[in-house]
C-alpha cells in the first residue's frame, strides 16, 4: 500500500513538472496563435474600419453576407481552387517520383536530396525576387522557352498575360516546395520495412511492381499527411501574388483569398470584412486537418 501512494505520489510530480515544462509553448500559443484567431471571428461581426478612432459597431452576420455575395470573394476563390490544383497534382507527383528515385539511388543520395531541398531554406519573398528577374522579358525563361520552341525573340508575357502569371505563380511555388515534400515521401519510404521489399525481390517481383503493390499501399499515412500538407500550403500562398502584382502584374487572376485579405484590410481599410474572409479560410483549414486526422488513422488501422 505504501508502494502504491510513493508511486502515485511520484506520478504527480512528473505531471506537475511536465506542465511547468509544456507553459511557455502553451503560453506562446495562446498569445500568437489562439487569441489572433479568436479576436478575428470576433471582429467578423463588426463594423471596424483600420484607421477609424470610432467604436466598431456590432452588425451581426452582415460582414459574411456582403462577403458571400460579392464578386470579388469568389473570383478570389476561383484564383485560389486554380492555383491549388495547378500545384497540388505537379508537386504531388513529382515528389513522390523523386522520392522513389532518391531511395533507389546508391550514390548521391545526399547531394541530391540538399539540392532538391535547398529551395526550400529560402524565404517565400526572396523565392518571388528571383523568379522575378527570371521571368523578365530578358531573363532565363523567356531564353529557354525560345530556345525550346526555336522562336527567338518571343515575349512569352509571363507576368502580363492573365494565364502565363497563373502558370508562374505555380511554377514559382513548386520549385520552392517540391523537395520539403520530397523529402517527406522519403522519410515515410524509408519506414517501410526492408524485409517486404526482400521478399518480394525473391518472389521475383521488378521495381515497378515493387513500388504499386508495396511502397504505395504501405505508404498511406504519408500519403494522406503529405496531400492534406499540399492543399493547405496552397491556401495560405501571399507572397509570391504580392510580389507579382507590385511589380505590374495584373490583380484579378492571382487574387487569391489572402491576398484579397491583404488587400481588404490594409488598402480598403475594412477589417471586418478581411476577418470573415480569415475566418473562412481558418475554417477550411481546420476542416482539411480535421480529415487528413481521420483518414490518418484509418489508414494506420487497416496497416
Amino acid at each position: 500500500m505504501q508502494r502504491k501512494k510513493t508511486a502515485i505520489g511520484l506520478e504527480t510530480k512528473l505531471a506537475r513538472w511536465g506542465w511547468v515544462f509544456v507553459a511557455p509553448g502553451l503560453l506562446f500559443f495562446a498569445l500568437f496563435s489562439f487569441y489572433p484567431i479568436a479576436n478575428a471571428i470576433w471582429t467578423s461581426f463588426f463594423n471596424k474600419k483600420l484607421l477609424s478612432l470610432a467604436a466598431p459597431k456590432f452588425i451581426g452576420l452582415a460582414n459574411y453576407i456582403r462577403v458571400l455575395t460579392s464578386d470579388d470573394f469568389w473570383n478570389s476563390a476561383r484564383a485560389t481552387i486554380t492555383f491549388t490544383i495547378g500545384v497540388f497534382i505537379p508537386m504531388f507527383v513529382m515528389s513522390l517520383l523523386f522520392a522513389a528515385i532518391i531511395t533507389s539511388m546508391k550514390k548521391g543520395k545526399r547531394i541530391f536530396q540538399a539540392a532538391l531541398y535547398s529551395p526550400a531554406v529560402l524565404s517565400s519573398v526572396v523565392a518571388a525576387l528571383i523568379w522575378l528577374l527570371m521571368l523578365d522579358p530578358r531573363g532565363l525563361a523567356n531564353q529557354f522557352m525560345n530556345w525550346l520552341s526555336m522562336k527567338p525573340g518571343t515575349d512569352w508575357k509571363w507576368l502580363a498575360d492573365a494565364k502565363m502569371v497563373q502558370i508562374s505563380t505555380m511554377l514559382v511555388y513548386i520549385w520552392k516546395y517540391l523537395g520539403y515534400f520530397t523529402i517527406l515521401f522519403v522519410t515515410g519510404i524509408g519506414k517501410i520495412p526492408e524485409s517486404v521489399n526482400e521478399a518480394a525481390i525473391i518472389d521475383g517481383a521488378g521495381s515497378i511492381k515493387r513500388f504499386f503493390y508495396i511502397t504505395l499501399p504501405l505508404l498511406r499515412p504519408t500519403i494522406v499527411l503529405v496531400a492534406v500538407m499540399i492543399l493547405i500550403q496552397c491556401m495560405k500562398t501571399f507572397s509570391t501574388q504580392y510580389l507579382f502584382t507590385q511589380n505590374g502584374a495584373p490583380l484579378g487572376p492571382i487574387n487569391v483569398i489572402t491576398l484579397n485579405i491583404y488587400n481588404t484590410a490594409m488598402r480598403d481599410l475594412n477589417i471586418g470584412r478581411a476577418s470573415v474572409m480569415s475566418t473562412l479560410l481558418f475554417l477550411l483549414m481546420l476542416g482539411l486537418t480535421w480529415v487528413q486526422l481521420r483518414l490518418s488513422r484509418k489508414s494506420e488501422d487497416n496497416l
